[in-house]
């Protein structure tokens, strides 16, 4: 792919995008099969790969410069701001709504956050977008709430220019420290959440709660766990770190009783409205640790569904896991590092198969789904 601001070395996110995309597919496939290494792998799956530009669905810009000429992209390691509003990793749609909010910052008199110096107000933009039909959330993350009312102000015109933003807020951030967003949300519309749709799926995004990328690759992740899922006799599945519950929804039936748990009270929000859109009745979605849930149960479900952060699920839940042995686990990963560690510990499973999902073109990054089912014990 070519990027212009490769080319004039202003940005370096995509560390591999000299590379073609069959050279990335193949470097990753061979980066996860050295990390499973020893362990036998029953079957491997063809890669998945999507579009390799405009596949992105959100977008994290720093705000930086000044008020009457703010731009939005990222910051350099000498506090330099670098505008990343032309990355071809972003839509048109993206392009046309940053060309509006440069002239709101200034009408909204949200002053950049100079990190040298800790002063001003505006510190991200955060924008979402919803690929059923367009809709977007924009997050304002500010320093504190003492431009609110201003930004509050100045919003109908900003929602006039902009007819396809339906759920505006803003975070308050207030620490001096790299940290995306805060606590406090503030929602400005009547809207709170946009409505996703994978593959008739409903998945609702909220402030506040995570939602993957590259919604293209995404529903194809989804879609493979509930054909391999749908193929296994399976009456009680675990979701653990579920997120908004793409993993559970997509493989529960009528017939199953599904437990999902997530540490974040919204994205537990949007699992169970998509739950009760989907008439599920046998559903228990809950914001709790995923650790501390499962240790403390006795009741072991057929399947476990993890889909944990990049840290893996740890010691304590894989020797959990080995103990109490349920038939099948399926572990979702995006870091095979720690997926390959997790596996190691989880003694008596076997890898059926492994499939490999590029929902990160153009860096070494991707996506593994993992089912690993439970050997006889002798």
């Amino acid at each position: 792919m070519q990027c212009a601001l490769y080319d004039a070395g202003r940005c370096r996110s995509c560390t591999w995008i000299e590379q073609s995309r069959q050279q990335q597919l193949q470097a990753k496939m061979n980066n996860l099969r050295h990390l499973l290494g020893d362990l036998p792998v029953g079957q491997w799956c063809e890669p998945v790969a999507g579009e390799e530009r405009a596949f992105r669905n959100k977008a994290k810009m720093v705000v930086s410069a000044s008020v009457e000429k703010p731009l939005l992209g990222i910051l350099q390691r000498d506090g330099s701001g670098v505008d990343l509003t032309d990355c071809p990793l972003y839509s048109d749609a993206f392009r046309r709504v940053f060309t509006v909010l440069k002239p709101f910052i200034a009408r909204a008199g949200l002053t950049p956050y100079n990190v040298a110096r800790k002063r001003g107000e505006l510190k991200y933009l955060l924008l979402t977008q919803s690929t059923l039909d367009g809709a977007m959330m924009l997050r304002f993350v500010l320093r504190s709430d003492t431009k609110l009312a201003q930004l509050e102000a100045a919003l109908p015109w900003l929602l006039e220019q902009l007819p396809e933003l339906k759920v505006v807020s803003a975070n308050i951030q207030p620490v001096h420290m790299a940290i995306m967003e805060g606590e406090r949300e503030v929602i400005f519309t009547d809207a709170r959440a946009l409505l996703e749709d994978f593959n008739g799926v409903p998945l609702w995004i909220r402030p506040q709660s995570f939602f993957q990328t590259n919604p293209q690759v995404a529903s194809q992740l989804y879609a493979t766990a509930r054909d391999w899922v749908r193929a296994l006799p399976v009456k009680h599945l675990w979701d653990l770190f579920c997120g908004v519950g793409g993993f559970g929804l997509h493989c529960a039936t009528p017939e199953m009783r599904l437990t999902g748990i997530e540490i974040a009270p919204e994205a537990i929000a949007s699992a169970k409205q998509s739950a009760a859109m989907l008439g599920l009745t046998d559903v228990h979605f809950q914001a709790l640790d995923s650790t501390h849930f499962a240790t403390a149960q006795q009741d072991i479900p057929d399947l476990v569904v993890v889909n944990p952060p990049r840290r893996g699920i740890g010691p304590e839940l894989c020797a959990y896991l080995s103990a109490m042995a349920p038939e099948t686990i399926l572990y979702s990963s995006c870091n095979a590092q720690t997926m390959a560690k997790d596996i190691r510990l989880l003694e008596g499973y076997r890898i059926v198969k492994t499939q490999l999902f590029d929902m990160f073109p153009h860096t070494a990054h991707y996506e593994v789904l993992t089912l690993l089912q439970r050997r006889e014990r002798e």
